[in-house]
């Protein structure tokens, strides 16, 4: 009865309606549901939500912050994913770049200068980062094995690094965690901008997105990322060197995903936990895909998952109800967001007016 077709590129505002009518179809069920289990008033619950993510000048901060830690890490997997290479590694990317940044800060802060301490933990959290997306990127380009399996496996190495050298480090002794590091001397703290440590995180993200931007549409290295992730048989027939791309394209996603190890360690947390990166390397794979590996609209779709994210603890501490019941609501949103753009890539048409429109 029903043909599935794919659409030619719809403009852009008809894609926006479309999302936003899922989004609205999406709070009005939440709404339903919301006063038939608990009686409550929707606009009460949910101007709770956005009170939770604006109602105070630190809740402001709080909710920039985590927008632009997850926008960076969801740019970093961005060309990888846009070459078809499953990277669900940033978690670990960000781990390890994080480590490499609290070696520094540890190992040479009494014995550098605070500007040399500084650069030597840029070097080594993107080196740290590259190299955690390098490895599973030479096995995947020499011998195809699996990069879903291999990178997801580089996380449980980079937690455990983490954790091992947690105990090597740990102030005091015996108390399973580093502590703040150098919090006497701040070697190693990232500088301040206008009195903000989350203003240089702000800056860095709207750096990463304009050059992630410019780089997979305007340069010769993104056009060969979308070839090989259109076919990699194409790829080689006009002569790109698939192995060389997809190792290219893996260290610079690393290393990108490293960065952020950087700031979270060097300028907002100072010390490093097996959590610290709190699960956005395993988010930002959805902030991708929802953004079909466009770093602009990344910006609108890690607004949304954190605003959820914020909006939903709200709700769960002001009316004393369980997370997973925020869980529920956000799941809601999430679903009408992500199955809309089914709607957006191809249309429903009953069978007799297709085999009209052929004829």
């Amino acid at each position: 009865m029903l043909r599935i077709q794919k659409r030619t590129a719809l403009p852009v505002w008809k894609s926006w309606l479309i999302r936003a009518i899922a989004i609205i179809i999406a709070l009005v069920l939440n709404g339903v549901l919301i006063y038939g289990l608990t009686k409550m008033n929707p606009v009460k619950v949910y101007a709770t939500m956005f009170n939770g993510v604006f109602g105070t000048e630190r809740r402001i901060w709080n909710t920039i912050r985590d927008i632009s830690m997850l926008l960076c890490i969801g740019i970093g997997l961005a060309p990888a994913f846009k070459m078809k290479f499953w990277n669900i590694g940033g978690e670990g990317q960000v781990l390890i770049g994080g480590l490499a940044v609290a070696a520094c800060m540890i190992c040479l802060g009494d014995k550098l200068p605070n500007a040399v301490v500084i650069l030597c933990m840029i070097v080594a959290s993107l080196a740290a980062g590259a190299i955690w997306g390098f490895i599973p990127a030479f096995f995947k380009a020499k011998w195809n094995t699996n990069e879903t399996l291999s990178t997801l496996m580089m996380n449980y190495i980079a937690t455990q690094l983490v954790a091992f050298y947690t105990i090597v480090w740990e102030v005091p002794k015996g108390s399973g965690k580093i502590g703040i590091i150098n919090q006497n001397t701040n070697v190693g703290w990232l500088p301040q901008i206008f009195g903000s440590k989350y203003l240089l995180s702000i800056v860095v993200a709207v750096v990463i997105t304009i050059f992630m931007y410019v780089y997979l549409n305007y340069s010769k290295q993104g056009y060969e990322i979308s070839v090989v992730g259109e076919s990699e048989n194409t790829a080689k027939y006009v002569g790109i060197k698939v192995e060389k791309v997809i190792i290219r394209t893996m260290l610079l996603s690393g290393a990108l995903c490293g960065l952020v190890g950087l700031l979270l360690v060097g300028g907002i947390n100072h010390t490093v936990t097996t959590t610290i990166a709190g699960g956005q390397g395993f988010t930002a794979v959805l902030v991708s895909w929802m953004s079909k590996f466009n770093p602009l609209t990344m910006v609108f779709s890690s607004f949304l998952i954190i605003f959820m994210d914020r909006g939903a603890s709200e709700i769960s501490t002001n009316f004393g109800l369980n997370h997973s019941y925020s869980d529920i609501l956000t799941g809601i949103i999430l679903f009408f967001i992500i199955g809309c753009e089914f709607f957006i890539t191809y249309r429903l048409q009953f069978r007799k007016k297709a085999e009209k429109e052929e004829q």
